[in-house]
Order: C-alpha cells, then structure tokens, then sequence
C-alpha cells in the first residue's frame, strides 16, 4: 500500500462517524469546548497505545486470542453502553455549554472518556493490525515509516475531533442547537448505546 493511499485511508477512517464522535459531540453540547477538547486529547492518546501495541505485535496476540478478544471486546461494549445509558438519563440537558465551561470541569474525567472509549474498541486495534502489518518489515527504513504514520494518526485524531469540539460549540451552531440540545443529548446517549450494543454481538 502506498503512501498516500495509507494517508486517505487514515482520513477516511478518522471522520467516519463512530463512538469517538459521538462522545466528543455529546461532551461538547453539553459541558463545553474544553470538555470537549479534553475528550479528543484522551482518543488521541488512547491512539498512541493503539501503535505501541502494534509495533511490538501484541494486538495480534490479542486478535488471535479468543478469550482476550472477547474480553477487550465485551469492556469496550459495556462502556460505551454505561456513557450512553448515563448521558440519557442522568445528564442535565438544560445546562448550557457555556455556563458548563464556566465551571471547574474535572479535565481527567474527560480525558479518561475519550480514552477509554478509543482504547477499549477492538476494531481500532485491528485496523492498526492491518495497517501497520503493510508498513512494518525487518529493515530500519520501514520502522522510521511506522513511526511517522504513528504520529500521523495520533494527529489526525487529535486535529479532527478538537474540531468536531470547536464547531459545536461556536456561537453560530450554540445558537440554533439550544432550542434542540435535549433531543440531541438523547440522540448521542442511544447512539452509544446502540455502538456498545453491536460491538456485544457482533462475532
């Protein structure tokens, strides 16, 4: 695979609409760009274990581990299906984002959101499998590859959803979401749900 076709790859993997997003959507609406910041600093770290892992094999262990895949798979199912169950009933849909920012946020517990809920998906490990499985090779040029598309993604996550933040919480789109935030809140809360859940079952 060449090069730019591993870089649109990269892209197109990163804006498809998944947990990530709908996590760091839900946290921007409801406790503010910071929050929301926050949540995509954590996906993106949760990214940097993601190519740690990879480089030294273990996430093929894992794969070709039934048991511990289904373990990292059920996790990551169960938490995802607890953010979202929290977010629909225990949220307050009412508090606008920027009284929320005004706020103390606690930063860890938005961190530890957005890296939970990267580093327990089981399909972002495989799809580093099956990148760096092209890229990776005995001689030293390959490494020095890997190690840049690592950076590359670990980037990319984090560009991409620090904007996804900052779009939804601008004055423009805060304006014309206020009136809806209610119905969105239950929209990102059943979306995570509905991502933990198909994570459960599928084989």
């Amino acid at each position: 695979m060449d090069l730019i076709s591993m870089a649109l790859l990269g892209v197109l993997i990163v804006i498809s609409p998944g947990a990530d997003f709908v996590l760091v959507l839900k946290n921007s609406l409801n406790r503010g760009r910071q929050a929301g910041i926050l949540t995509a600093v954590g996906i993106s770290l949760a990214i940097c274990v993601h190519i740690g892992y990879s480089m030294l094999g273990i996430s093929y262990l894992i794969s070709q581990n039934e048991w511990l895949y289904r373990l990292v798979r059920y996790a990551g199912s169960a938490y995802l299906i607890y953010l979202g169950i929290k977010s629909v009933l225990f949220s307050n849909p009412s508090l606008d984002a920027e009284a929320a920012s005004e706020k103390a946020i606690k930063g860890y517990q938005y961190l530890a959101e957005g890296f939970l809920c990267n580093v327990l998906n089981p399909k972002t490990m495989l799809f580093f499998l099956s990148i760096f499985s092209q890229v990776i090779s005995p001689d030293a040029s390959s490494h020095q590859l890997t190690v840049l598309y690592g950076i590359y993604m670990v980037l990319l996550h984090g560009l991409w959803f620090c904007a996804v933040a900052m779009l939804f919480t601008s004055d423009f789109l805060q304006a014309r979401l206020r009136s809806v935030r209610t119905v969105l809140n239950k929209v990102c809360g059943t979306g995570l749900v509905a991502f933990g859940t198909l994570l459960a079952i599928k084989a």
